[in-house]
């Protein structure tokens, strides 16, 4: 299978593949220098861009070059990722034609305040690059600030007695 990189409209630029590929093909290694994810942080600390991927539990991340690191996110992707003994392996999902961009679902769970917005323009586009779990986890937490603030300002002030 013969992959190329060109310009995405989903983010700069994308990898493409110049022939069909069959739905379990593995189509890319995410190849890199490997890290901690605290020596990752410290090191892309003021960086808006990284091409980081993390493994297992997250407190390691593979810090990603070659023509993996150019395969876009979509939330109706045509790839997924799968961990085979600490290697990631970019899977077609369904049969992929000539000429199509390659993507997998990034699921992103680590952030920060980042919104992570997504522009793969799917019908089911999420909006973000963060995974329906960490959506609802995030949504959760904004909905517990609100309450706490709206506890906070509905507080009546106390009583003072009179003398």
């Amino acid at each position: 299978m013969a992959l190329m990189i060109r310009s995405s409209a989903i983010h700069a630029a994308g990898c493409y593949t110049t022939t069909a590929i069959r739905k379990g093909a593995r189509v890319a290694e995410y190849t890199g220098h490997l890290m901690s994810k605290e020596e990752a942080d410290h090191r892309y600390e003021e960086s808006p861009i990284t091409y980081l991927f993390g493994l297992g539990d997250g407190s390691m991340v593979i810090d990603g070059h070659a023509m993996s690191m150019f395969i876009n996110h979509s939330c109706q992707a045509n790839c997924e990722t799968e961990e085979i003994d600490g290697r990631v392996w970019i899977t077609a999902i369904r049969n992929i034609a000539p000429g199509e961009e390659i993507t997998y679902d990034y699921c992103l769970y680590d952030g920060g305040d980042d919104e992570a917005i997504c522009n793969c323009g799917t019908k089911k586009c999420r909006g973000t690059m963060y995974s329906p779990q960490e959506v609802r986890n995030r949504e959760a937490s904004a909905r517990k600030a609100v309450k706490k603030r709206n506890n906070k300002t509905r507080r009546k002030p106390r009583s003072v007695s009179k003398r």
